[in-house]
């Protein structure tokens, strides 16, 4: 048995479209994971913002009431300077007539400052307890604290109550603190006090484990003699009385430079510490009153020992002192006053300069988005009324029984069909056209199909249908073709896959009874609604596009003639150029260039087609990706309508910035309202966020059923609309944030063809 080689010609090259068609679907796939890093980069600095603010991870339970029969009495009735030395638990008391005042919950950029200078002016150093998310917040007063001779401690980083954590949670609180100290002041610190903490006789069986673990690990918790209580704002007099302690006695004191209203804290503390001085009294840190409760146990140890016949100095020295020492090294500029400070350095260093710098990028990043999604939500609100208002207006104006366009238009009519690779759909469409009830001759451009388009098109063996064929150059040239065969002075455009009732045409036609009207866009139905899919398009036809077309008719700025629908005057066509090639959106490209050559272009509501939707979610990601695109490319190409002068720059004057703002814009900022619904539902308020969902779902319901009403469609498709809002609007708004990456990235598409099933017929029994 022979075999045959086939002979190897020469290997054809690629064509330009080819070309161009690969290096499109190159660069998709790097465009749909920039979006996604996108909304993952806004999700993360969303949930930073709210970790920030306690509206993630926060806890706001507080212990009260337990046992404490598991802490030493010498804690508890120990000084409120609480270390830990070979795993034995140390109290140090404030020195006599010492004060070692002591600030909580900060830094606040109102109150902070405040107190830093009357600190400053009454040349008094204090020690200040922070809390991790407000350093990395406000970065620069704490700099400015700690530059100022201030002692800073950690407060945690979220200002929760540690018993109720978890030890990775705890670790997580202190480390987190511990970068946003080195960020912000390029240290970090070895003083610790808890929240909610008072004085030493408050320790728990459940806060005194967090103690010894964190004694374990360097740190000295710091706790309270004497509590001004300036958080119940009980007055000035008060404030200055509850600060004041016993007896000539030493304390740590506390006052607070954060956490609400602290107008009087600030006017008590000057008046406190000018009294205080007055009585004979010393103003420290922590860490100084560490040391000179240190120094007078050395020089007591010293006596006794001189007393005892011993030598003074001799022997091991106490394990305060050898702590102590330990504690001041590395302390910041060798100052006792800051002996707890530590210098950061390496990964340390950057990792807190990288979340004081992220924090920042959040602080200015949410509450912009924030302010932007209030504005584009009452534009949207404004325009949901406007488009109630103004389809109410056109409907009763065109529905008038003595509304006329004029003499009746009853003259011959071409209707052109461009069709590639329509043989499920082709015959249906052919076969409404011969119903009509206007006069049409019907041009089939057939566009290098390979499916037998052409054939069956002449099988039918219609009088009336020329078809031409050429070869595969795209929907618009195939569109021009036809133009140019075109016998009348009126053209009518579809698409393969539409069907027309009987009276569409005559209908569609009537408006050229005004000389002014150059073109005119129909009204384009769903065929295949009977799917969850084609459900969802259904709403969106009815009151998405021809609400839309509505206003847009009565603005006279109608940005689309649908490519399913639409009747154009021969002479404005070749007056702009025809259908051009330049935009994938070749339907709004000559709409928009048709405004500009002063033609108007109305909107005629009874002249219904009914077209075959895509009936999976690739066909409608690629479809509306092209439509998107396509969209852009013909407003960026007619840019220059802005500053047309007359009839011919309304459309830059009116329908341009309506398009950009309510097709791109806002759109593009929708996503954004539905995450930030999601965090305000997990994290925020849950029926408050779920009522303001509800509502504007109800906006956009009550705008349905009016689009509903006016295109006499059955109300029973709403039903489906919640299920829309959740998954076939997210997935609109991906495709045109897709398409807007694009743009940006000077991509290129090309014309896609979307697979036909032919299920749309006679429009008859569509309910």
């Amino acid at each position: 048995m022979a075999t045959t080689t086939p002979s190897r010609g020469r290997r054809r090259a690629p064509s330009r479209m080819t070309r161009a068609a690969g290096k499109a679907a190159a660069l998709q796939k790097p465009r749909v994971i920039l979006a996604l890093l996108l909304l993952l980069a806004l999700t993360s600095v969303m949930l930073l913002d709210g970790y920030l603010r306690s509206e993630v991870g926060g806890d706001e339970r507080v212990r009260s009431d337990a046992s404490s029969s598991k802490v030493p009495d010498d804690v508890i009735d120990g000084g409120p300077i609480l270390s830990f030395r070979n795993g034995e638990a140390r109290s140090t008391s404030v020195p006599e007539k010492t004060i070692a005042l002591t600030f909580d919950d900060g830094p606040n950029p109102t109150w902070t400052p405040q107190i830093l200078k009357i600190l400053e002016e009454n040349d008094v150093p204090g020690t200040f307890f922070l809390v991790g998310s407000m350093v990395s917040r406000y970065p620069s007063i704490v700099n400015d604290l700690v530059d100022q001779g201030n002692e800073v401690g950690i407060h945690t980083f979220t200002h929760v109550d540690l018993s109720y954590q978890s030890n990775a949670r705890i670790e997580r609180e202190m480390d987190q603190t511990q970068l946003a100290l080195a960020g912000a002041a390029g240290i970090t610190t070895t003083l610790f006090r808890a929240p909610y903490s008072s004085e030493t006789d408050a320790i728990d069986n459940y806060s005194w484990p967090v103690y010894k673990k964190l004694g374990a690990e360097g740190y000295t918790s710091v706790f309270v003699d004497t509590d001004s209580d300036d958080w119940k704002r009980p007055g000035v007099s008060k404030i200055i009385k509850w600060a004041t302690p016993a007896e000539n006695k030493g304390a740590s004191v506390l006052f607070h430079d954060a956490g609400g209203e602290r107008s009087q804290t600030v006017k008590a503390l000057g008046t406190y510490i000018k009294k205080m001085k007055a009585k004979g009294y010393s103003f420290t840190t922590i860490s100084g009153a560490a040391q000179q409760a240190d120094a007078a146990e050395q020089q007591s140890d010293a006596a006794e020992q001189q007393a005892n016949g011993g030598q003074p100095g001799s022997g091991a020295a106490p394990g305060g002192q050898q702590g102590q020492g330990q504690q001041g090294q590395g302390a910041q500029g060798g100052n006792a006053l800051q002996a707890a400070h530590r210098t950061a350095t390496g990964t340390t260093l950057y990792e807190g300069k990288a979340l004081v710098a992220a924090v920042a990028v959040a602080e200015w990043t949410v509450p912009g988005l924030a302010t932007g999604l209030a504005i584009v939500g009452v534009a949207v609100m404004g325009r949901f009324g406007m488009m109630l208002i103004l389809a109410r207006r056109h409907y009763r104006r065109r529905n008038r029984r003595r509304f006329s366009w004029g003499e009746p238009v009853t003259r011959p009519v071409s209707v052109i069909v461009p069709a590639y690779n329509e043989k499920e759909c082709i015959a249906n469409t052919l076969r409404s056209l011969a119903q009509s009830t206007h006069p049409i001759e019907i041009i089939v451009v057939d566009d290098g199909s390979t499916d037998g388009t052409k054939e069956i098109a002449e099988a039918l063996g219609m009088p009336n249908v020329r078809v031409v064929r050429q070869e595969n150059a795209g929907k618009p040239a195939a569109l021009n073709n036809g133009v140019r065969h075109a016998s009348h002075d009126i053209v009518v455009m579809m698409d393969g896959d539409t069907v027309f009732e009987a009276d569409t045409v005559r209908q569609l036609v009537q408006p050229f009874a005004d000389p002014g009207v150059g073109a005119v866009a129909g009204n384009a139905k769903v065929g295949n609604r009977n799917t969850i899919i084609g459900a969802w398009q259904h709403i969106e036809y009815v009151m998405g596009f021809n609400l839309d077309r509505r206003m847009y008719d009565l603005l006279r700025c109608m940005p689309t003639i649908p490519g399913a629908i639409g009747a154009f005057r021969r002479e404005a066509v070749l007056a702009v150029g025809g259908m051009s090639e330049d935009t994938l959106a070749e339907d709004t490209d000559i709409t928009i260039a048709m405004h500009r050559e002063g033609w108007r272009v109305v909107y005629q509501e009874h002249a219904k087609a009914w077209t075959e939707a895509p009936g999976s979610l690739k066909q409608l990601w690629s479809q509306r990706y092209r439509w998107s695109y396509g969209t852009m490319q013909a407003l960026w190409k007619h840019r220059k309508s802005l500053t047309d002068k007359g009839p011919s720059g309304r459309f830059g004057r009116v329908g341009m910035p309506l398009v950009v703002i309510f097709q791109i814009v806002t759109p593009v900022f929708a996503p954004l309202i539905d995450v930030f619904t999601v965090y305000s539902m997990i994290f925020i308020d849950f029926k408050a966020s779920l009522l303001a969902w509800l509502a504007v779902l109800g906006v956009q319901l009550v705008c349905a059923a009016y689009a509903f009403r006016l295109d006499k469609e059955k109300y029973r498709y709403l039903l489906m609309m919640p299920l829309q809002q959740l998954a076939y609007r997210q997935m609109m708004y991906l495709v045109l944030i897709h398409s807007c990456i694009t743009a940006l990235t000077g991509g290129r598409l090309r014309w896609q063809k979307l697979k036909r099933t032919g299920e749309v017929g006679t429009p008859a029994g569509v309910g």
